[in-house]
């Protein structure tokens, strides 16, 4: 009894002004006045700051849901006035928009491929340190991310190597990137060289080692480098509107999104009202408007890459110090 009595009324020494020292019970030490009032200041900004950065998702969410008529009255604020499927219906009947679709992901799936393998394995050769040219070729490497050719002469290179209008243009230019390759290989240095050791002494070749043992334990830096290159993908427009403008059977999501936010304010000719009155037709009907149109396909382009998140968050939190001890 008395042992479950000091654990729950746990007491510690807390110094007064005048020097004194008495004993007061940990919780009511925790409620002084700095503490109360840190804690109330804290959480009302992040609270501020949530609804500040949530607002603008559920808007477009909201008015995505509303008929698109309605949504012309304006004043949706979170919560649609009128709620119909209607808008995401017919935006993915649109045919440019399944094509879009389609490319989009088999882009994003061909990028993390080819990008993940030829990485890590640069990383686990540069991370040799008996290797006698990894300071030459990380040089190297280093200085691409400090300079660049240029738009012109990078599209003309692509224009000579036959890319333009490919899908190859999109996976691969970044078949390597440095920034990738100086974090794996920062953390292959981080694992135990014992074990690789130990590989060696039983006859493993180089590729075993790295296939079986560097591998499976640099899951959780592959996976935040995964997540990095998905999501670079995934929101790339600005490669689609360079090198595959005319080849509508190319097109990805955010480029279609792209026009339509970028022309939104024009009129007559816009990308806007070419794609309403293309879903007008399809369905025979004035049922959509510039403003659903936006908003649905926001939704539907950023939908698919959020999914991907629960999935890999728990490689963050778990296995995090795997490679943490230093010899």
């Amino acid at each position: 009894m008395s042992e479950l009595k000091s654990k729950k009324y746990k007491q510690v020494k807390v110094k007064r002004e005048d020097g004194t020292v008495v004993l007061v019970n940990k919780k009511r030490a925790n409620l002084s006045f700095e503490n109360v009032t840190f804690t109330i200041l804290n959480t009302a900004f992040l609270i501020i700051l949530a609804a500040v950065m949530l607002y603008p998702m559920l808007n477009v969410l909201a008015v995505s849901f509303n008929e698109a008529i309605d949504s012309t009255r304006g004043g949706i604020t979170i919560w649609p006035r009128a709620w119909t499927l209607r808008n995401y219906e017919i935006v993915l009947n649109m045919p440019s928009i399944l094509t879009a679709f389609y490319v989009s992901v088999a882009r994003l799936v061909v990028t993390v491929i080819s990008n993940l393998i030829p990485t890590t394995m640069l990383a686990y050769v540069l991370s040799r340190r008996h290797y006698l040219f990894v300071k030459p070729i990380t040089i190297i490497f280093v200085i691409t991310m400090y300079f660049n050719v240029g738009m012109i002469p990078n599209y003309l290179f692509m224009q000579q190597l036959g890319l333009l209008n490919t899908f190859t243009v999109y996976w691969l230019p970044g078949m390597i990137s440095t920034f990738n390759l100086i974090v794996i290989r920062t953390y292959i240095r981080s694992l135990p060289e014992s074990l690789i050791e130990s590989a060696k002494i039983d006859g493993a070749s180089e590729f075993r080692i790295f296939a079986q043992i560097v591998t499976p334990l640099c899951i959780p830096v592959l996976a935040t480098i995964t997540l990095f290159v998905a999501v670079g993908s995934w929101n790339d427009w600005f490669t689609n509107f360079l090198y595959n403008p005319g080849a509508s059977h190319l097109t990805t999501l955010q480029y279609e999104l792209q026009k339509l936010l970028a022309n939104a304010a024009s009129a007559g000719n816009s990308a806007a009202a070419a794609a309403t009155q293309a879903a007008q037709a399809s369905f025979g009907q004035t049922q959509v408007t510039p403003l659903s149109l936006r908003s649905t396909i926001t939704v539907v382009t950023a939908l698919p890459i959020l999914l991907v998140y629960p999935f890999l968050q728990k490689y963050f939190v778990n296995g995090l110090m795997l490679g943490g001890v230093k010899e």
